[in-house]
C-alpha cells in the first residue's frame, strides 16, 4: 500500500488544497493531510479548527485522512510509513521554495520521494493568505472554499471584528 503525506498549515483549507488532495487520492492508496501544528506564522484558526475544517472538507475522499504533526515533515512521513510527500505548485515562485525544501528533505530522508502536482488553472492564484484578506474585506469567497470553511471564516471574522471593536471602545 502506497501512502503519501500532503503537508501544510491549511489556515484554512481551500478548494485549491482539495483539488490537490483529490488528485493525490487517485494516485496513492492512502493520503494523509498533515496539518502542521506549530508553524512560525500568525494563524487565524487553531490546530483543532484547521483539522476539523480539513476533515469536513475531505469527508467524501475515503482514502484521505487528516492528522496533525510537529517537527520535521520527513520525520512525520517516516512515522506514518509514507513513501511520498505531495505538494501543490501554483506559480514559479512556488517552484523555487519547493525545490529548495525537496533537496533538504532528500538529504534528511533519502527514501522519501516528492511528487508535485500543478494547481488547476482556476486555482493558480489562490492562497490561504490571499483568501483571508479577501474575506476580511468582505469579498465573495464562496467558490474558493468548501462551505464549512466559508462559514467558519465568516464566524471567525465576525468575532475578530467584535473583539477589535470592544478594544477600541475600552481604550
Amino acid at each position: 500500500m502506497t501512502t503519501a503525506v500532503y503537508p501544510g498549515t491549511f489556515d484554512p483549507v481551500t478548494n485549491g488544497h482539495l483539488d490537490i488532495a483529490t488528485r493525490a487520492a487517485r494516485l496513492f492508496d492512502k493520503v494523509i493531510i498533515a496539518v502542521y501544528d506549530t508553524p512560525d506564522k500568525n494563524l487565524l484558526f487553531t490546530i483543532r479548527e484547521r483539522m476539523q475544517l480539513a476533515r469536513q472538507s475531505v469527508v467524501d475522499l475515503l482514502n484521505v485522512e487528516v492528522q496533525s504533526y510537529t517537527g520535521l515533515t520527513v520525520d512525520f512521513a517516516q512515522r506514518v510509513r509514507a513513501e511520498t510527500l505531495v505538494r501543490g505548485l501554483r506559480i514559479g515562485a512556488d517552484f523555487e521554495g519547493e525545490f529548495e525544501m525537496a533537496l533538504m528533505n532528500k538529504n534528511l530522508a533519502p527514501d522519501c520521494e516528492l511528487v508535485c502536482l500543478m494547481a488547476s488553472l482556476k486555482y493558480q492564484f489562490l492562497s490561504s493568505s490571499l483568501l483571508k484578506e479577501v474575506a476580511r474585506l468582505g469579498g465573495n469567497i464562496g467558490d474558493l472554499v468548501p462551505k464549512p470553511v466559508a462559514d467558519a471564516l465568516r464566524e471567525k471574522l465576525i468575532i475578530s471584528r467584535k473583539t477589535a471593536s470592544g478594544r477600541l471602545q475600552n481604550s
